[in-house]
């Protein structure tokens, strides 16, 4: 055999070990769950909450949802979807001002982190907030005609492929990429190789309502061109840029609150003149 064959078979040979390896690592990568300190998180302040174990096909997981301080019934609810490398415990502080504005917040653990079961998966997250989005939409205290879907980053993305299957009035999306497979260039990967595609970019193409998109000018991790495409693409997409990274946005907090208030609002407004048969609900 040539040596130039032999050269070519044994780059063959090391680019199909290389895919191999990513094939099974990515999923560490793309859910880092055992490098969150949860002895740490258990220090963190919680207010009044119910606690839901939702039941699912690989056990049962965790969600929390934090009644709004008001007392007008059935209020608006807003389903959220953390970052990756966190819990539901790090968010009912930072959320608070959802409940001074009469809204209910649920936050949906994901399969295998903090005290839920299981591992992690685009597929069994999607089942953990479509359990969810059933739990809460059938509390009499609860108008499930005015349900808000909030995520960031990677919780962008389940909240993207919830509105697939759940009706909601809005999205807002944090920090989201586009789809997982558009990061494959970087590692000279082909895109089949992708086992959570999360195509949110497709999501919001179709997504009947408004899209709000709050991404980092400076996202290191995803950059801000996801964002600007995810804002083009919606039907009613907006975007608000920060002059921040993945982290660290917003970087300023009172100022988001002011920014995304008036979206909200007109959002759960908007939602009194919308039809059942307008949403894509699905089974």
């Amino acid at each position: 055999m040539p040596a130039w064959v032999q050269w070519v078979a044994g780059l063959l040979a090391l680019y199909a070990l290389y895919c191999l390896s990513i094939f099974l690592l990515q999923r560490p990568v793309l859910f880092p769950r055992r490098l969150i300190d949860m002895q740490a998180v258990s220090g963190f302040p919680i207010p009044d909450h119910e606690k839901y174990f939702l039941n699912t096909k690989y056990g049962p997981v965790e969600a929390w949802f934090i009644l709004p301080k008001t007392s007008v019934k059935p209020a608006p609810v807003v389903i959220f979807g953390h970052g990756n490398a966190e819990v539901i415990d790090f968010w009912p502080t930072i959320l608070e001002p959802f409940t001074r504005w009469g809204i209910g917040v649920l936050l949906v653990e994901y399969p295998g982190y903090g005290r839920s079961a299981g591992t992690p998966s685009q597929t069994r997250i999607s089942e953990a907030f479509v359990a969810a989005w059933d739990a809460i939409a059938q509390r009499p205290d609860v108008d499930s005609e005015k349900i808000l879907f909030f995520g960031r980053s990677l919780g962008a993305a389940a909240v993207c492929d919830l509105s697939l299957k759940r009706p909601s009035c809005a999205l807002i999306l944090m920090s989201a990429f586009t789809r997982v497979r558009d990061f494959t260039d970087r590692y000279a990967l082909p895109g089949f190789f992708v086992r959570d595609p999360f195509d949110n970019l497709s999501a919001v193409k179709g997504y009947p309502n408004p899209v709000l998109v709050i991404h980092g000018e400076n996202d290191e991790i995803v950059p801000c061109a996801h964002g600007r495409a995810l804002a083009r693409n919606a039907r009613l997409g907006s975007l608000i840029t920060y002059d921040c990274g993945h982290n660290d946005c917003p970087p300023d907090w009172p100022r988001f609150w002011k920014d995304i208030r008036p979206f909200v609002l007109e959002a759960l407004k908007s939602c009194e003149s919308i039809s059942p048969a307008d949403y894509r609900s699905q089974p």
